[in-house]
Order: structure tokens, then sequence, then C-alpha cells
């Protein structure tokens, strides 16, 4: 038997396919808040009080994992540690995950609306020919809720793929290659990752996918839309900066405001694609 080596290189220049995109904070929730508000709340019915921008450190991931990223902040188990005297363990972690199942159940539908914008850019994906996918940290109850709430309001994706339907959530690639599989589509270069959280830039990088960050309508701010507009200027500006400059250095592609601004973006990807580009 000959040992022959050889290389082999093929290059995708056809048009985008696909385009998968986050929930809260990038469709509807302006600001990420229904999880945020809920993990507050759990934490303290354990008499461990934590911060809104504390509940929004791990945002993006599965719950469960969310909820064992907020105790393992120093100081959160600090403070875990003066009520309990000791520090959280996974039994605390499961029976915080149990509570916030219903809390959370009981307040998505609050925080529904979808984020201006949205209707028309997934008018503008449709008229492209684009499949939509979609990719959340939400348990796949909670999703058949907003799901619900999505398509009153006019928006369904293709296909939901959640955290708990594959082996790991973010920044695993898992969902976004089951949304592939789901939609029919490939390569992954071929396909666009939409989200307002780190994770979600990370998860569409690891399945070799265009990544688009959204800065202002989700966790990286963490406001709502009127929130942003009474800050003053300057502080508004300045916290916008901070949440591109963390997404750029995350690797996402691009950057903008909201979901309104990714259509010329994809005007930008096809153009890189037809050059031979890969992500």
């Amino acid at each position: 038997m000959t040992n022959i080596d050889y290389t082999y290189q093929r290059t995708y220049r056809g048009p985008l396919k696909a385009i998968i995109l986050d929930w809260a904070g990038t469709t509807m929730d302006y600001g990420c808040y229904a999880p945020a508000v809920v993990f507050v709340e759990v934490y303290k019915r354990k008499d461990v009080p934590i911060t809104i921008e504390e509940a929004r450190v791990p945002m993006g991931a599965h719950k469960k994992v969310h909820i064992r990223k907020i105790s393992q902040i120093e100081a959160v188990a600090q403070r875990w540690q003066e009520a309990h005297g000791r520090n959280p363990d996974e039994a605390d972690v499961e029976a915080m995950f149990q509570e916030f199942i219903p809390l959370q159940l009981a307040c998505l539908a609050d925080y529904a609306d979808l984020i201006p914008g949205t209707l028309e850019a997934v008018a503008d994906f449709r008229s492209r020919g684009l499949k939509i996918g979609s990719t959340t940290g939400y348990l796949r109850e909670m999703m058949e809720l907003l799901l619900k709430e999505a398509t009153d309001r006019g928006y369904t994706p293709d296909t939901t793929v959640c955290a708990s339907d594959v082996p790991e959530g973010r920044p695993e690639p898992w969902m976004c290659l089951q949304n592939a599989m789901n939609l029919g589509i490939y390569p992954m270069e071929a396909i666009v990752k939409v989200g307002d959280t780190l994770p979600d830039i990370e998860e569409g990088l690891n399945a070799g996918m265009w990544t688009i960050g959204l800065a202002k309508t989700g966790n990286e701010i963490g406001l709502n839309e009127q929130e942003i507009a009474a800050l003053p200027q300057d502080m508004g500006e300045a916290k916008l900066a901070q949440a591109y400059n963390r997404m750029y250095q995350t690797g996402a592609h691009y950057v903008v405001d909201g979901i309104w601004e990714v259509p010329p973006i994809l005007d930008l990807i096809d153009e890189r694609l037809r050059r031979g580009e890969r992500p």
C-alpha cells in the first residue's frame, strides 16, 4: 500500500442560505429582562441578594448552567457563605433551577413584545430567500409559550432549537448545527448567526458561521428602549461603545445596534462569499 501525500481544497462562492437568530434581546424583550429579573428573585429567595448586573454575566447559557455560573461569581459565593455558612453546591444549583422554571414561565408573556424593526428585518430575510432558524437558552416549555406570543405578533422562524434539545448549549455549536440539519442547509459558511450575547457570538464561530452581534438591544447594555433614551448622551454612547468593543473582542465579524441594521450586513457577507472568503 502506497502512502500518497495530497491536498484538496474547495471554496463555497454561493449566496447566504439561512440566518439563525437568538430570542430575548435579539428579536423580542428589548434589554433581555425576562431571565435577569427571575434570576435575581431566585437568589433573593435563598437570602442571597444579587444585582441584575451579576444576573446578566452568563446570559446566553442554558438556564441551569447560568445559575451555576452566577453561583461561581466570587462576590455571590461570598454572600452565600455569609448567609449559609458554606459555598453553594450542585444541589443548591438544582434547587434554584427548579424554582426558576415556574417563575420564568409565569412572567415570560410580560416580556414578549418584539423589538422594533424585527418584522421588517425578517421580511427582508424572507425576500432574500433565507431560511430562518433560532437558538435559545430557554427550555422547550418556555419556548413553546414564546413561540405562540411571537406568532401572535407576526414572527415565526422556520425552526427553533433550545439548549435543552442538545447535549450542551452555548458556547458549544450544537444548537446551530441542529438548526442547519432541521433547515436542510449547508455549508455552514452559508449561514449567519445573529445574537445579543457573547455566547451567541462564540456559538456561531464554533459552528463555522458568520456572526453579527447586536450591541444595543440586548444583554450587553441591559436596558430597554425607554431607559436607554433617558440616559445622558455621553453615558449612552460610552455604554454602547463598550458593548461594541466586547463583541468585537469575542470575535464577531460585524456588530450593529439592533436587528434593523442587519440587512445591509448580509450584502457585505454575500460579497465576501463571492470572493471566496470564509468566516
